[in-house]
């Protein structure tokens, strides 16, 4: 199959390095300069050590990358998705679109498939690409789990089975909104839990933080329309182990390096990869107040990134919280 993967950041790269051992992929930059200087090194300076199989054409050109291709691929952060898809024509002309980015877009708080759902109407195979997944270890060919979720339950199920291939294990699902929600939501958990283990407070703390932060996920999405039981798999309790516990993640060593004392300004400066959590946070604040739902963690993180609220500040509000029912 023909893929075409716009946007060569790690998470876009991996993908081109995983799916080019099956098909035939062509991996589009942002920028030229980007491209160019790809094809130059056959190498991303986001994935150490992966060199880029010579099989993945990289065309400067949006337009060329999907020309004759089967599935679009689009692996911008959720930020940059609307600008991705405007390169794309209007009509799908017999191609399919995925996604795989998490995360809200800042301005107006919607999740990926309603900005997919705005910028192109016309493309009816379409769904989003989720679950737990470091992408330097999805690039080294190590076992990984996704899940495609698409309301066209045969699209997600015949996409699902045209990209399941040894090492990756590729589910489908109808549940875009929890889905979704799940890839958004697990972030902020995930910064929470790096501030947990840069104050040294223990395994169980942090136990008890992810624990606690899947019940805010799944209060939030499923008031937004998402299912109960996607928040028990993959992209909710899977997404959220994953990213609050690993090294590699991003938004982990955000929170830790919060912990510590660094700015939230310095640590996105510095990080070089997006941290699509920090974003994330005051769109789930907003929603969830919105919404009537109870999210303390998520407000603890927001207080602390945005207001200037100490860390250890925030985890004594948590603990204080008064007894109730699980």
């Amino acid at each position: 199959m023909d893929v075409a993967i716009l946007g060569a950041g790690a998470w876009g790269t991996a993908l081109a390095v995983a799916l080019a051992r099956h098909h035939r992929v062509a991996l589009c930059a942002r920028r030229p300069e980007e491209a160019a200087r790809l094809r130059a090194t056959r190498a991303s300076g986001y994935l150490p050590g992966i060199p880029l199989p010579a099989s993945i054409a990289l065309p400067d050109d949006p337009a060329e990358a999907v020309r004759g291709c089967a599935l679009v691929l689009a692996a911008a952060p959720t930020a940059g998705l609307r600008e991705t898809l405007a390169k794309l024509p209007r009509e799908a002309e017999g191609r399919a679109l995925l996604w795989a980015c998490k995360g809200f877009e800042p301005e107006t708080m919607r999740l990926p498939h309603e900005i997919v759902a705005e910028a192109l109407p016309g493309w009816r195979e379409a769904g989003a690409l989720s679950g737990p997944s470091f992408a330097l270890e999805v690039a080294r060919g190590l076992p990984a789990a996704l899940t495609i979720a698409s309301r066209d339950a045969a699209f997600a199920q015949r996409a699902a089975a045209s990209l399941h291939h040894a090492p990756l294990r590729i589910y489908s699902s109808t549940d875009v909104v929890g889905v979704e929600m799940g890839g958004a939501l697990k972030n902020i958990m995930a910064i929470a839990a790096g501030i947990c283990d840069g104050l040294g407070l223990g395994a169980n703390a942090r136990a008890a933080l992810v624990t606690r932060g899947l019940a805010e996920m799944a209060r939030l999405g499923v008031r937004m329309g998402g299912e109960p039981d996607t928040f028990m798999g993959l992209t909710g309790l899977g997404d959220l182990v994953l990213t609050a516990t690993g090294d590699l993640s991003r938004n982990r060593t955000v929170g830790m390096r919060v912990a510590g004392g660094v700015p939230v300004e310095r640590i996105l400066a510095e990080l070089g990869h997006v941290a699509e959590g920090v974003s994330s946070a005051r769109a789930a604040r907003a929603l969830a107040r919105r919404h009537g739902v109870d999210m303390p963690i998520t407000e603890a993180v927001c207080a602390v990134l945005f207001e200037g609220l100490a860390p250890m500040t925030a985890v004594q509000g948590l603990l204080s919280r008064e007894a109730r029912a699980e």
